[in-house]
């Protein structure tokens, strides 16, 4: 098809989340909307197609659970404690995490936004259901959330997608998929569209405005070892091949304003011997995230790292670094019986590299590429260290923790002496990259004069100055749809003003 024929109100360039419900938003202003994905209709939706669908939100209470989740029953109302997330506890954790880091305005945005934008995309067709299994544990035949994230999305990332795709089209947002968008048509008076690639024919696609939701560079192994540091390259990529960075270069080539964490970014443990890319059939079953009921050894057979420093929400992302960092880029997780039952279900599918074993002494001459005499040490040093005096809980820093040890364990130290012993081998994934843009509070970028670039606008992982080290779990897509929502609002009003008034009106 021919883009070149008319000139659109707003061009969005992505196809996940942010770019989907900037899309939406455009289309509530009255907007005229194109959104080009690169990636080709199987694997539509960036990196939200790889996700678990996970949103964390300020909410007072239940009544915000309810009035999100139409299909909760009474007795999961009545068994369940969904507890509360004030927006005073995401401020905290986002500070927190951080290290004070985080852009007050843009993180201002995102807390003040999130309950609204969790009803918006409601109301756009998006159902949410509260995460069982994943962030809440069982005890006393009750269910306690804990983490500030209690709802997912129906069918996860992949269910988000959907429903974001059929509210766009239904809204009459059109969409070209295997779109390569190359460079920003601009002059001195701003952005004026695109220049894409389609059916291996260049076409320039005029607009009034631009929204950029097209992701990070973690698929570039060139940009992650130039901006992330040595080693980056041979990380695993856990989401789509298509985030390599073209939306923040064109943006670049025009003087936008790089701003944010460029040398940092969300990674997590990782199937040792997962896909390079993520893989929709696959992906999900690499996750390794019961690490807090685990002791992790290193190739040396040493513990390296907290396990229990804190909810898992709050560690997940920045641990993925420290498994790089260690000989050979992978490490083992050790588990006992006793903690068998809280393994999410990723750990029971074929893909995964495992080891069990009846003994201590047999495990760890099980673990590849370990030294089993200084492993075996490792854990009985660790055993000897454990605190038994302090009760286990799941769902709380329980503070059962262990003393004496160079590397402690914080929370939820069990003693490893009940067998059978599982291992499980893992490596880094690398999720997406904190550097990205500077923006104005109405999401318009911004370039290296300090000035907003007129009619270019940025969402979602393009957005610099949100995440610093780390990230509160399941902020990603919270932040993707407030920031969607507002760069696609703004965009749609700025091009309807651009738009000229009929002679009859």
């Amino acid at each position: 098809m021919n883009y070149e024929e008319k000139k659109y109100d707003v061009v969005i360039v992505g196809g996940g989340n942010a770019a989907l419900c900037a899309a939406i938003s455009a289309r509530e202003q009255g907007a005229d909307v194109l959104l080009l994905e690169r990636a080709p209709f199987a694997e539509r939706g960036g990196n939200t197609a790889y996700t678990d669908g996970k949103m964390r939100f300020a909410y007072e209470g239940v009544d915000d659970i309810i009035a999100l989740s139409g299909d909760l029953t009474a007795d999961e109302i009545a068994n369940t404690d969904f507890g509360s997330y004030p927006e005073a506890d995401f401020f905290d954790d986002m500070a927190r995490v951080t290290m004070h880091r985080t852009d007050p305005d843009l993180c201002e945005i995102l807390v003040r936004n999130s309950n609204a934008v969790m009803r918006w995309m409601n109301a756009n067709g998006v159902k949410f259901q509260p995460n069982y299994g994943r962030q809440a544990y069982k005890t006393n035949g009750r269910f306690t959330f804990w983490g500030g994230a209690p709802l997912a999305t129906y069918g996860g990332g992949p269910g988000l997608v959907e429903a974001l795709y059929k509210q766009a089209e239904k809204k009459g947002v059109q969409i070209c998929y295997d779109a390569w968008v190359k460079e920003l048509i601009h002059d001195v008076d701003g952005v004026h569209g695109v220049v894409v690639r389609i059916d291996g024919r260049m076409q320039n696609v005029a607009a009034h405005a631009v929204v950029l939701a097209c992701g990070g560079f973690e698929a570039n192994s060139e940009w992650r070892t130039r901006y992330l540091g040595k080693g980056w390259d041979l990380a695993k990529v856990r989401g789509t091949r298509f985030n390599t960075g073209d939306g923040l270069a064109m943006a670049l080539n025009i003087g936008a304003q790089p701003y944010g964490h460029w040398s940092g970014c969300h990674a997590v443990g990782w199937e040792r011997y997962a896909t390079d890319f993520g893989d929709l059939d696959v992906t999900p079953h690499f996750q390794r995230h019961s690490y807090t009921f685990s002791i992790m050894v290193n190739g040396d057979g040493k513990r390296f790292l907290d396990e229990g420093a804190d909810i898992r929400n709050f560690t997940y992302a920045k641990y993925g670094h420290l498994i790089l960092d260690q000989p050979g880029q992978f490490a083992w997780q050790i588990y006992d019986d006793k903690v068998s039952h809280l393994l999410l279900d990723e750990y029971r599918t074929k893909h995964v590299t495992k080891v069990k074993a009846d003994t201590l002494e047999e495990l760890v001459r099980k673990l590849d590429d370990v030294d089993p005499e200084q492993c075996l040490k490792t854990i009985q040093e660790y055993n000897a260290a454990v605190d038994e005096s302090v009760a286990f809980d799941p769902n709380i820093k329980d503070g059962k923790g262990t003393s004496g040890l160079a590397v402690p364990k914080t929370n939820w130290a069990l003693k490893l002496d009940k067998p059978p012993y599982q291992a499980f081998a893992i490596t880094c994934g690398v999720t997406f990259t904190f550097g990205g843009l500077k923006i104005t509070n109405e999401a318009q970028v911004v370039n290296t004069n300090h000035e907003p670039i007129q009619g270019l606008y940025a969402a979602g992982e393009m957005v610099g100055g949100i995440f610093y080290f780390n990230y509160p779990g399941a902020s990603g897509l919270t932040s993707g749809a407030v920031f969607g929502r507002l760069a696609g609002a703004s965009a749609g009003t700025f091009a309807r003003s651009r738009k000229p008034i009929a002679a009859n009106a």
